[in-house]
């Protein structure tokens, strides 16, 4: 059954916790994937599936950092992996697959924000690259052990920032038209949230669910390439570079911004649903082009027609096919 884009409602909220919104599930015999599983968000999901009793592998860019975050957590595997390496992704891929075990849980979590301009060895965006294409290779690629589990899902980390674009689909890559970090962005978490839409698609009659994700508005290393001019154009920090009223009322702990991320890997409430997006751990409502509503999902974000376009685009750009 596939279920509208509108709230259940879940009875949670904005202020829910991970904890909370995982609640009493256990999670023993459980495999996670979690990418940027060892910083922010992503560490603190992690955090909260160990705990359930979840093993959860981590590829990591940096697997020394990722080792002194995650050191005395039990169930921990860590795993070499670059999302802008196409070679590294192919080999995680195969040597987990290789290992026979299945995946019950993926989560897209890795990502970047509003980068200078570059393009990998491939000639594409690094956000679009990064944030969406790393990530698509990566489930085509782990495709075998999610469909292995009977019943997996996968959650990509979206975020209201797809309200700054839609995909292009005439130059994805900027290259022709005139770079905008913040566009880029909007760009990649748009693809995030059409990837969740065509990866449901095909796999909800094979046990693989998915679900994209707006954590919420939270302070972590992702801003690490954001100015202060950046900050107070979009209304985050005033003249004197101190966060607003209007960022402060909105404002997350890493505690409570991976509770959505824990809510759609996790709860019974979805289950039989899929390629919803959703924040405050709950199914988002969806909205129309011209709103200027700051809570919800715009069209381009979950268009099933624009989800087919890009999977087609990624499946050209990267070379990768899910099968038959």
């Amino acid at each position: 059954m596939q279920m509208l884009q509108h709230p259940i409602p879940s009875g949670f909220g904005p202020k829910t916790t991970a904890e909370e919104a995982l609640g009493a599930t256990d999670l023993s015999g459980k495999l996670a994937i979690v990418t940027g599983g060892y910083a922010g968000l992503g560490l603190e999901t992690v955090r909260v599936l160990v705990k359930a009793g979840a093993t959860v592998v981590i590829p990591a860019r940096d697997v020394e950092k990722a080792r002194a975050a995650l050191d005395g957590m039990p169930r921990i595997e860590i795993g070499s992996l670059d999302l802008a390496d196409p070679a590294s992704i192919d080999a995680f891929a195969r040597d987990f697959v290789a290992s026979g075990r299945s995946v019950d849980l993926l989560i897209n979590n890795a990502g970047v924000m509003a980068t200078p301009l570059s393009h990998d060895a491939r000639g594409y965006e690094r956000q679009f690259a990064t944030n969406h294409l790393g990530h698509f290779q990566l489930a085509g690629r782990l495709w075998p052990s999610l469909l292995k589990s009977g019943k997996a899902r996968v959650i990509a980390l979206s975020s209201g920032g797809h309200r700054f674009a839609g995909v292009d689909f005439d130059d994805p890559n900027y290259q022709r038209r005139a770079y905008d970090a913040w566009k880029a962005y909007g760009q990649a978490k748009t693809a995030n949230a059409l990837f969740a839409v065509g990866l449901d698609k095909r796999g909800q009659d094979r046990g693989v669910r998915a679900f994209s994700v707006h954590p919420g508005v939270i302070m972590t290393e992702l801003t690490r390439y954001v100015s202060l001019e950046d900050m107070q154009a979009i209304g985050f920090r005033d003249a004197e570079g101190n966060l607003t009223p209007f960022l402060l009322d909105r404002m997350k702990t890493v505690e409570q911004g991976a509770a959505t991320t824990i809510w759609c890997a996790t709860s019974p409430q979805l289950d039989g649903m899929g390629g919803l997006y959703c924040e405050d751990c709950d199914v988002s409502p969806a909205l129309p082009a011209d709103s200027k509503e700051l809570y919800g999902v715009s069209p381009w974000a979950i268009d099933p027609n624009d989800a087919e376009r890009l999977w087609a685009l990624s499946e050209e750009l990267t070379g990768v096919s899910y099968g038959a």
